[in-house]
C-alpha cells in the first residue's frame, strides 16, 4: 500500500463521506493527557523500505511513511475535498491542459538551498527519465513530451533529457503543458513522486536515497538497514503542519505481533496495524489508547496474467476469476478471521475519494458457491484446478489467505493455498520481477482522492501500479476518455461508469476495505491517522 501521507478524508456531493472519526484521531479525549515535551523523541512501527529513499521510486508503505516527513509536496487536501496550498502559492489552469504552478518564497531543501521552481522541473525530468529506473515514473506520463525521455518501445532510449511541457518561468514559477487535458491533475500533485530535489541529489542518487534531503517537516538523521530509520525536526521548516516533537525513530519489525508486544510494554510507541492474533484483546488491553476507524484503501487479489496458468494455451476468460470471486465468503471471513475489522468490499474504489459508488461489483463480489461454479465451468476452468496466493508474512495476512483458500476450496474444488514469502520487500520483488506463481495479494491506499487513482493507475497498460501484466486496449480507450473529460465531475462519473465495466475484464478481485486498527504508548498523546491509514507523524506529542 502507499499513498500520498498528507491526505485526509474527503466528502463532497458525489462521494458519501465516512464517518467522523476518519479525519484521523485515535486520541478520543479521554486518554490522559500530560504535559508536552517539544523536544521528544518517539518511536513508530514499520518494516524495512523496499529501495531507496527516492520519492519517484517508492511505492510502498514502509518507504513512503518516511517520505511524508522528508518531503514536502505542492498540495494537499482539506476536509471538504478542496485543493489547499502547502509548498505552491497557487496551481491553476484554464483549461485543464496547461497548468501554472506559482511557490511560496522562502522555503529551502534540509541542507539550507533554496527550494525553487527548477527544483521540481529537474527532479521531474530526472524522475522520468527511463534510464534512472524510477518505479513511478508513468506518473508523469501526462505531461506532454514524456516519451522523448520515457519511450514505450522496449529497448528504446531517450531521445532528450527533458519533458517538452515543463517551463520555468521564473524562480518561483514554473508551467505543466499536459498532451491532453485532465481535469484532476491539480489532485495528482499531493503525491510524494511530485517531490523537489536539491542539486546535491544529482551528484550521487545513490548515496541521495541513502542520505535524502527534503523539503519537508523532518530532516533525515541515520539509517540503520533492518533495524531503523531516525528522523530529526527541521526547524527552519516553512510549512505550517510544523512538527510538534523533537523527531521520531521509525523502528523495524518483522512481524506485527512482535510489534504489539513491544507496544505494551513500551519499547514502541506508535503502531500502524495490530495483527489477527491480537484483534479480540487490542481494545481491552489499550482502553482509550486503541484506534478503530475506517480509511481509504482496499484488498484485493490480484491475478498475475503473465504467469503460465493463466495465458496457456489462451488467456483465462474472465468468467473463471468471476468465479474464484464468488466461492469467498467475505463476511464470514471479515466477522471471525479479521474480528470485524474490515468491511467486505463492493468496488475497486476505496471508500472516502470522489466517485465512490456503492455495489459497483454487482452480484461478483456476493458469496454464492452454485453460481461460482456455474461461471467458472462457463469460463473453461481453473488450469490445473488450482490457484495459490502469495502474501508477505510479516503483514499479517496468513490467517485470513487461509480462511479465503478453505472458502475456495469448499466452494468450488478449486485446490488453493498460499505462498507466503518472508516479508513485503520479498512479496515486492515477486511481483516486479514477474515470479508470482498464480495470484497476489494486493492492497491499494490512496495517492490522492479521485477515483481515477483506483483505476487508471492499477489496470491502464503500463501503469506503475499495474503489476500483474494486465492490458486491454478497449480498457485504456476508456481511460483516456475519462482522463479529457470536461470537468472534473464529468471524468469522475466517466471513472464511475468504468468502475462498473471492471466486472467484464476482472483484473483483480476486491475483498475488503481496509480500517486502522492500531494503538499507541502511554508515553505521547495528539496521534491522528491520515485518509491513508498512516499516523500523521508530525501532529504527535511526546510527555514530560
Amino acid at each position: 500500500m502507499r499513498g500520498a501521507k498528507s491526505a485526509k478524508w474527503v466528502a463532497g456531493a458525489i462521494v458519501v463521506a465516512l464517518a467522523a472519526t476518519a479525519c484521523g484521531g485515535g486520541d478520543k479525549g479521554s486518554a490522559a493527557k500530560g504535559e508536552v515535551d517539544p523536544n521528544g523523541i518517539y518511536s513508530i512501527e514499520v518494516g524495512e523500505p523496499e529501495k531507496l529513499l527516492h520519492p519517484a521510486d517508492t511505492m510502498e508503505s514502509n518507504g513512503s511513511i518516511v517520505m511524508s516527513g522528508l518531503f514536502s509536496q505542492l498540495v494537499d487536501y482539506d476536509a471538504d475535498g478542496k485543493l489547499t496550498m502547502v509548498n505552491a502559492e497557487s496551481v491553476t489552469s484554464p483549461d485543464s491542459k496547461l497548468w501554472t504552478v506559482k511557490l511560496k518564497s522562502g522555503w529551502t531543501f534540509h541542507d539550507g538551498t533554496k527550494v525553487t521552481a527548477d527544483s521540481y522541473v529537474k527532479a521531474w525530468n530526472w524522475a522520468a527519465n527511463i534510464d534512472n529506473k524510477q518505479g513511478n515514473a508513468s506518473w508523469f506520463a501526462d505531461i506532454k513530451g514524456f516519451e522523448a525521455v520515457h519511450p514505450e518501445a522496449e529497448g528504446a532510449k531517450p531521445t532528450g533529457t527533458a519533458m517538452e511541457g515543463l517551463k520555468v518561468v521564473d524562480e518561483n514559477t514554473f508551467t505543466i503543458e499536459l498532451g491532453s487535458a485532465v481535469p484532476y491533475f491539480a489532485y495528482k500533485l499531493g503525491y510524494e513522486v511530485f517531490s523537489p530535489l536539491p542539486e546535491s541529489f544529482y551528484k550521487d542518487p545513490a548515496a541521495a536515497g541513502e542520505k535524502p534531503v527534503g523539503n519537508g517537516p523532518y530532516k533525515f538523521k541515520a539509517w540503520e538497514h533492518k533495524k531503523q530509520i531516525e528522523l530529526a525536526r527541521f526547524d527552519d521548516y516553512k510549512g505550517e503542519n510544523k512538527a510538534k516533537n523533537g523527531g521520531v525513530i521509525l523502528k523495524n519489525y518483522s512481524t506485527l505481533e512482535t510489534a504489539y508486544e513491544d507496544l505494551k510494554s513500551g519499547n514502541v510507541d506508535v503502531l500502524r496495524q495490530i495483527g489477527p492474533k491480537d484483534l479480540p484483546v487490542y481494545r481491552a488491553d489499550l482502553g482509550d489508547r486503541a484506534v478503530d476507524q475506517a480509511y481509504s484503501a482496499v484488498q484485493t487479489l490480484a491475478i498475475a496474467f503473465y504467469a503460465d496458468q493463466w495465458k496457456t494455451p489462451k488467456p483465462v476468460d474472465p468468467k473463471v476469476i468471476q468465479g474464484l470471486s464468488m466461492a469467498i465468503d467475505r463476511d464470514t471471513i471479515t466477522k471471525t478471521v479479521l474480528q470485524g475489522t474490515r468491511e467486505p468490499a463492493t468496488g475497486w474504489v476505496a471508500k472516502g475519494v470522489l466517485g465512490y459508488t456503492p455495489n459497483a461489483t454487482g452480484d461478483i463480489t456476493k458469496f454464492n458457491p452454485a453460481k461460482a461454479k456455474e461461471l467458472i465451468t462457463a469460463g473453461g476452468g481453473v488450469p490445473n484446478n488450482e490457484i495459490s496466493i502469495q502474501f508477505n508474512s510479516d503483514g499479517g495476512h496468513k490467517e485470513w489467505v487461509e480462511a479465503v483458500c478453505n472458502s475456495i476450496t469448499q466452494a468450488t474444488g478449486v485446490k488453493c493455498t498460499g505462498d507466503a514469502k518472508p516479508d513485503f520487500q520479498a512479496d515486492l520483488q515477486a511481483r516486479k520481477s514477474k515470479q508470482v506463481k498464480s495470484i497476489y495479494r494486493s492492497g491499494w491506499v490512496l495517492d490522492y482522492p479521485v477515483n481515477s487513482n483506483f483505476v487508471s493507475d492499477l489496470f491502464r497498460t503500463g501503469a506503475g501500479g499495474n503489476q500483474g501484466g494486465f492490458t486491454n486496449p478497449e480498457l485504456d480507450a476508456k481511460i483516456a476518455a475519462a482522463d479529457s473529460a470536461a470537468s472534473l465531475d464529468e471524468s469522475v462519473k466517466a471513472y464511475q461508469a468504468i468502475e462498473k465495466d471492471l466486472v467484464n475484464y476482472m483484473p483483480s478481485i476486491p475483498l475488503w476495505y481496509y480500517k486502522v486498527n492500531a494503538g499507541y504508548s502511554e508515553k505521547v498523546q495528539n496521534v491522528k491517522y491520515a485518509q491513508d491509514g498512516d499516523p500523521i507523524i508530525e501532529d504527535v506529542e511526546v510527555k514530560k
